[in-house]
């Protein structure tokens, strides 16, 4: 089982807060001799459309020396997650979650701005003291 980052639970209150189910905690990703582990699976059921969205969130609190390291585990954790999942639940897209802080302080230089694009990245920016979705940004 995995190592839950000190924001869990932040994360898991702003997914409720904004409407979403959780359904997994957590999110168990298994596809041929590996099984991963994202920190949540969610679901919102959307009633205009009919229909539901299915979120997988890996919650990331880049709490390191270097924010580059952090970023570099989170990448990968990210593209392996991305890839399993687009096989075994292609319904489901993947979030990276960060407090609103580290997005502001790191996640707007322009390399790492460019790093989201080039991976095509989707991020939760939440606010852990409110437990509130700030922004989604696809």
């Amino acid at each position: 089982m995995p190592r839950y980052d000190k924001c869990h639970a932040a994360v898991k209150n702003a997914l409720t807060n904004d409407g979403w189910t959780i359904t997994e905690d957590p999110l168990a990703i298994i596809f041929a001799d590996a099984r991963l582990f994202a920190d949540i699976g969610a679901e919102k059921l959307f009633a205009a459309e009919k229909d539901s969205r299915k979120i997988a969130v890996e919650v990331k609190v880049f709490g390191s020396l270097s924010s580059y390291d952090d970023l570099e585990k989170a990448v990968g954790q990210y593209q392996i997650y991305r890839a399993f999942l687009r096989k075994i639940q292609p319904e489901r897209e993947i979030y990276l979650a960060v407090a609103e802080p580290v997005y502001q302080k790191f996640f707007q230089r322009e390399s790492v701005q460019f790093l989201v694009a080039e991976f095509g990245m989707k991020l939760l920016v939440f606010d852990e003291i409110k437990e509130e979705v700030v922004q989604w940004i696809s």
